[in-house]
C-alpha cells in the first residue's frame, strides 16, 4: 500500500504541495457530501424566490462567466499558493467556512428555486449550453449561491493580498471584471435567485469580518509537520528501495 503513495508522494515533494492537501481533502469530501444530499429524496422543500427575480431578463451568453467559474476558482487556489501563502490560507479558510455552512442549510433546510424556463425563447449555441447545464444541475439546494461565495471569496483574498503579482493594476481589474460577470450570471440564466446572491454576498461580508479582520485563518501547523514527515519517510523508503534494486542489478550483471 506504500510503495503505491510513492508516485504522490515524489511530486508532492517536489512541487511543495503539503500545505494544499487540507484543501484537496475538503474538496473531496464537500463533493461527496453534496452529492449525498442531492440524492435524498425530500417531501419539502423550501421556496427560494423574489418578485425581482421575475423581472430579470434571461440571458443565455451568461453561461460562459457562470461556466467558467470552475477554473475562476481553481487558478486562484494555485496562484495564491505559489505567488502568496497568506492568501491561499485566508481563501481556503474562507471557502471552507462558507461551503461547510452552505452544506449544513441544504441539510436541514432543503431548498429549491422555481425560475427555470419551461422551454428556451431562442435557439442558439448558448441556449443548448444552458439546456445541458440543467439537466445536470439540479435546481434544489440553491441558497446561498456558491458560485457567488466562492466567486467573491477568491476576489477578496487577491484584493487585500500584498504580493506584487496581485497588486498589479490590471490583474485586479481583470479579476474584478471576472467576479462581477460570475456573479450576474448565476440570476441571468436563472441558476439562482437574488435571494441565493444577496444572502452569499452577506455570509461573506461575515467571513470577511472574522478572518481579515478578526484574523481568524486556518494555518494547518501540525497538519504541515504531518505531512512534512510522512513525505521525508516515504522519500527515504523510496530512495533505499532503488538503491537496493541498483545493487541487485549490479550482482546479476556480474554474474552473467
Amino acid at each position: 500500500m506504500k510503495r503505491l503513495l510513492y508516485p504522490i508522494m515524489r511530486w508532492s515533494s517536489r512541487n511543495e504541495l503539503y500545505h494544499g492537501w487540507p484543501m484537496a481533502f475538503y474538496l473531496i469530501g464537500y463533493l461527496v457530501y453534496f452529492n449525498i444530499i442531492e440524492m435524498i429524496p425530500r417531501t419539502y422543500y423550501l421556496r427560494i424566490a423574489l418578485p425581482i427575480d421575475r423581472v430579470i431578463p434571461f440571458c443565455e451568453i451568461f453561461v460562459v462567466p457562470y461556466l467558467s467559474w470552475f477554473f475562476f476558482v481553481t487558478i486562484g487556489l494555485v496562484v495564491s499558493y505559489r505567488k502568496d501563502r497568506d492568501a491561499y490560507d485566508a481563501m481556503s479558510t474562507t471557502l471552507m467556512i462558507g461551503m461547510t455552512i452552505f452544506l449544513l442549510i441544504s441539510t436541514f433546510l432543503p431548498n429549491r428555486q422555481p425560475l427555470r424556463l419551461i422551454e428556451m425563447p431562442r435557439d442558439n449555441v448558448f441556449t443548448r449550453l444552458v439546456a445541458w447545464l440543467w439537466t445536470t444541475d439540479t435546481p434544489t439546494n440553491v441558497w446561498p449561491s456558491i458560485h457567488v461565495f466562492n466567486t467573491a471569496a477568491v476576489w477578496m483574498a487577491v484584493m487585500k493580498s500584498d504580493q506584487p503579482f496581485f497588486k498589479r493594476l490590471s490583474v485586479r481589474i481583470g479579476i474584478t471584471v471576472w467576479s462581477v460577470l460570475i456573479i450576474l450570471s448565476t440570476v441571468f440564466i436563472k441558476q439562482h435567485s437574488m435571494f441565493d446572491m444577496l444572502t452569499a454576498l452577506g455570509l461573506i461580508a461575515v467571513c470577511y469580518i472574522r478572518i481579515y479582520i478578526e484574523h481568524g485563518v486556518f494555518r494547518f501547523k501540525k497538519w504541515d509537520a504531518f505531512a512534512l514527515k510522512i513525505e521525508a519517510e516515504a522519500m527515504e523508503d523510496y530512495r533505499r528501495r532503488r538503491e537496493e534494486r541498483k545493487k541487485r542489478k549490479r550482482r546479476a550483471q556480474k554474474k552473467a
